[in-house]
């Protein structure tokens, strides 16, 4: 599943420069995808899109949203249910510039 960063956001913004995808945004701010501008997701607290969430999946064995939340807001979102490949051939997606190792514990939370 994507993360979702829930109503219970305090704004503090310690999770969006934690994230290696640049998913997460500011509310009201326009999000960037493949060159493309959208519209923001919400305009009153932060959020994460999930076209670029890979639940730091190749990257990180737990989300840094999560990790660095002090009112634990990051959480699975219900809506987009994926499974660790789905997640990982995202993460190569946004990541083109970066060979990726097979996947391990330290890179993946499904590993644990």
């Amino acid at each position: 599943m994507a993360t979702m960063i829930t109503e219970e956001c305090i704004n503090c913004g310690a999770c969006e420069p934690e994230c290696p995808n640049t998913a997460i945004y500011a509310g009201g701010v326009q999000w960037e995808l493949n060159g493309q501008m959208h519209d923001a997701l919400s305009n009153d607290f932060y959020y994460i899109v999930p076209e670029k969430c890979t639940e730091c999946v190749g990257h990180f064995d737990q989300e840094q949203c999560a990790a660095v939340c002090p009112v634990d807001c990051c959480v699975p979102d219900p809506n987009h249910a994926e499974t660790e490949d789905q997640l990982f051939a995202r993460a190569k997606k946004l990541h083109t510039d970066r060979q990726f190792a097979e996947l391990t514990a330290a890179t993946s939370h499904y590993r644990k």
